[in-house]
């Protein structure tokens, strides 16, 4: 049987894999919903206006928006299908995307609601990461000390009981 820490990370892959093919979907083309297509290129070019330094480098809303819109896409992809080390790398791709997108609507002055769900998918991409890079706890398997065949008693078993004077 799996573990819970591997069931929560498969879990945390899928769900914000396909969140970020969605999200990538919409920043790419209308055949989704025309609404919030609309919505996407209206809000990068006022990011663009917002950074005139990306005017400069030759980068305008259409190029910015769809490069951000692949590298969702394919990270999703990768969050969602690939196993291994690829989804860590992915993971750390789209939370450098999620706080380069916090960072455009803080610029532009977006309220809070244009922009939570960044914030809660910036969390739950960081919380995945740390699951994932954290060291699997092995604290449930007891080894016996060498020369000593019998098991160990724990720090707290050896401990003295009774008073402590402390002056």
């Amino acid at each position: 049987m799996a573990s819970p820490r591997t069931i929560t990370i498969v879990a945390l892959s899928v769900a914000l894999g396909l969140f970020f093919v969605f999200m990538g979907t919409i920043k790419l083309t209308p055949r989704l919903s025309k609404d919030a297509y609309s919505e996407m290129k209206r809000a990068y070019k006022s990011y663009v206006r917002a950074l005139p330094l990306l005017k400069k480098m030759g980068i305008n809303s259409i190029l910015l928006r769809k490069s951000i819109g692949a590298l969702e896409v394919a990270c999703g992809i990768v969050m969602t299908l690939v196993p291994g080390r690829p989804k860590d790398v992915a993971n750390f791709f789209l939370l450098l995307l999620v706080l380069a997108v916090l960072f455009f609507h803080q610029l532009v002055g977006d309220p809070l609601k244009r922009y939570a769900h960044a914030l809660v998918f910036g969390i739950l991409l960081t919380c995945r990461l740390l699951i994932a890079r954290k060291p699997e706890d092995r604290s449930s398997e007891k080894k016996p000390l060498p020369g000593n065949a019998e098991e160990q008693p724990s720090l707290y078993e050896k401990a003295p009981q009774g008073k402590v004077k402390v002056s």
